[in-house]
């Protein structure tokens, strides 16, 4: 590795710049733009995400700084706050959405052969959705309630190796169950959700195109037993049952039989009421894969604390996301680091040490802590000893 290179640059070899041009083209970012190009706005962001820069101000001041160095970090342009704030309110934030699936394809490739905490085969998602607060003033194309403004993330999280797999960005007001109509359902796969996510009509769909679905039922379902099913009442498991629904709409929007478990879980005293479509999998199995729903929001704790997606640079949808899109595409960088590169160390670990270390010129294997590297001899120094040890 080329000691001479910023941890900026060498973190940015991962990033596919072929694509991101492509992006670029289909969209016409750069149209008519004589200077600060698309990828000049990408790799401010990016800096901002990876140093948790607060303002457009402050991006500007800490990069100008450093201008000597900018350009082997690939930047062509200076970095001004004026321009930096147009390129976000004005410059097509769909690329940002290409180039980051590019990057899920990649990070899922490198992550198929994570533990899942079960034993599947198939791939498991996890969906949710998380609201961010904006104020209402600033932001009034988004509001959420009466006295605030928010937009919401939905996301389908696959489970091996919590990558995101599809992110949906809408106000806040926006239901979650317009996620379900943008999913591409895979056969064979599991998408675990929360009730919220419950329509009949719409999971009827997961039937249809041979998914499974897992999710907590509500307490006022109605239905009737057609068979009960033995459980070990030791493991939690309160029952087993396939039911048919026999609500007025529902019987109708879901006409198939569907699978009903029941849970107790005595170390939260909670009851639970797990809905599915699958008939062949242990209901313990089923149960296992409903708790694995909590990794999303766990998820979504975790970039809320560790990226810049709280507090935005701009007040425009487009700049909203935009900066979103670039706060997940980070993210997946970090993890591709982590692979590519074979670290053990956490996500968290590995971010702390890259915004601490984005302009110093050393190999980033040496950086991150992978590889021990042997210190040059101390020189013989002319300062007496005043110990003797």
């Amino acid at each position: 590795m080329n000691t001479g290179r910023t941890i900026f640059s060498q973190v940015m070899d991962f990033f596919p710049l072929g694509e991101f041009q492509r992006c670029v083209e289909r969209y016409r970012g750069d149209h008519k733009v004589q200077s600060f190009s698309c990828l000049d706005q990408f790799l401010s962001l990016a800096f901002a995400q990876l140093t948790y820069r607060e303002s457009l101000r402050d991006i500007e001041t800490c990069l100008r700084s450093m201008q000597p160095r900018l350009y082997h970090m690939g930047f062509r342009s200076p970095v001004s706050r004026n321009t930096l704030a147009n390129a976000n309110q004005q410059r097509d934030w769909r690329m940002y959405t290409d180039v980051a699936q590019v990057l899920i394809r990649e990070a899922r490739q490198l992550y198929a052969h994570e533990e899942l905490g079960v034993e599947l085969e198939q791939t498991v998602y996890a969906l949710g959705s998380t609201a961010i607060d904006l104020c209402l003033s600033l932001f009034g194309w988004a509001p959420y309630e009466r006295s605030k403004a928010a937009v919401k993330m939905h996301t389908l999280l696959d489970l091996r190796g919590n990558i995101p797999s599809f992110v949906l960005i809408t106000p806040g007001r926006v239901s979650d169950l317009r996620a379900l109509d943008h999913l591409v359902l895979e056969a064979g796969s599991f998408y675990v959700m929360d009730r919220g996510h419950i329509h009949f009509a719409r999971l009827y769909r997961f039937v249809l195109a041979a998914a499974f679905f897992v999710v907590r039922a509500h307490v006022n379902m109605q239905y009737r037993r057609r068979y009960s099913h033995p459980v070990d009442k030791s493991t939690g498991l309160r029952g087993d049952q396939t039911i048919m629904l026999s609500g007025l709409h529902s019987c109708r929007d879901y006409p198939v039989p569907a699978r009903q478990i029941r849970y107790y879980d005595a170390e939260h005293d909670l009851r639970l009421s797990i809905l599915s479509n699958n008939f062949a999998l242990p209901a313990l199995t089923i149960d296992q894969l409903y708790q694995g729903r909590w990794n999303v929001e766990l998820f979504f704790q975790w970039i809320k604390q560790h990226l810049r997606v709280k507090k935005f640079y701009g007040t425009s949808p487009n700049a909203v996301k935009t900066q979103l899109w670039v706060g997940l595409i980070v993210y997946l960088l970090v993890a591709i680091v982590k692979k590519r590169l074979g670290l053990e160390a956490s996500l968290y670990k590995i971010l702390q040490i890259l915004s601490l270390t984005v302009f110093e010129k050393m190999p980033i294997l040496q950086a991150l802590g992978r590889t021990n590297y042997d210190l040059p001899p101390e020189m013989p120094s002319n300062q007496l000893t005043l110990f003797d040890l």
